[in-house]
């Protein structure tokens, strides 16, 4: 909990101030979960707060927010692009990513459950960037990296708006987006690590490495092609099984 309140200063992502006249500030809570690998086991234990965004009302603190999703068929596409042209995927999480969206509507949060400022308990937080739970924050993420990508001097799909292409001497860099989960691959180790240490150097990243595990997907990517299997779906499964039939 305390680092993910370190993740909001760093981000600078709201001021504490005095609450407006007439306006009911948005509720906060703590949501916890476990993080799991490739395997099935706990590697992290996560605690995020987020705004109750369904007491949001349209129009007053917000107002568009569809953010384009990439659809799983789009990810095996990918998949198969690269295994034919030989060069391997790798895959960067960006760390509370939602935090790094500006938002343009004015909105204020209660203080975080079990960390009230004594000196201030009846202040607000006015946000300055998105909140996990807000209605707008897919929204304002997507459009912070979809600019930065662009003045980096990538085209976005005309069809695909998630999917990004670089083109430099007769090299070219593939990134697809899928909300705070990025993939990307290239025809030159060069282009692919320059893309990598450009996205450290203006996003906190908590992931970088080769794509092994994707959406309920594990990866294998070899010299023989690219092998993708649910495996740890069909154990869960099992399990399942096993425990409703001996309770």
């Amino acid at each position: 909990m305390h680092e993910e309140l370190e993740n909001f200063e760093r981000n600078h992502v709201w001021d504490l101030v005095e609450p407006p006249p007439n306006y009911r500030p948005i509720g906060t809570k703590w949501v916890f979960k476990n993080k799991q690998g490739e395997d099935g086991m706990v590697v992290r234990n996560k605690a995020r707060l987020v705004a109750q965004g369904f007491c949001q009302k349209d129009g007053i603190n917000y107002e568009e927010t569809f953010a384009s999703v990439a659809r799983l068929k789009a990810i095996r596409i990918l998949l198969a692009f690269a295994a034919s042209k030989g060069f391997k995927l790798q895959q960067m999480d960006v760390k509370s990513a939602f935090l790094n969206g500006f938002i343009e509507e004015e909105v204020y949060v209660r203080q975080p459950p079990g960390f009230e400022s004594a000196k201030f308990p009846d202040r607000v937080y006015k946000l300055s960037k998105a909140l996990y739970g807000l209605r707008q924050a897919p929204r304002a993420w997507y459009a912070r990296l979809k600019s930065f990508l662009l003045k980096s001097g990538f085209v976005m799909g005309s069809v695909d708006k998630t999917l990004f292409l670089l083109s430099r001497g007769g090299d070219t860099l593939i990134v697809q987006i899928y909300v705070d989960d990025i993939i990307f691959g290239g025809s030159s180790h060069a282009l692919v690590s320059s893309f990598a240490e450009q996205m450290s150097r203006e996003f906190e990243m908590s992931l970088v490495g080769e794509l092994q595990f994707f959406l309920g997907l594990q990866i294998k990517q070899g010299l023989e092609g690219t092998f993708v299997h649910q495996a740890k779906y069909t154990s869960y499964s099992k399990s399942l099984t096993w425990v409703t039939l001996n309770p």
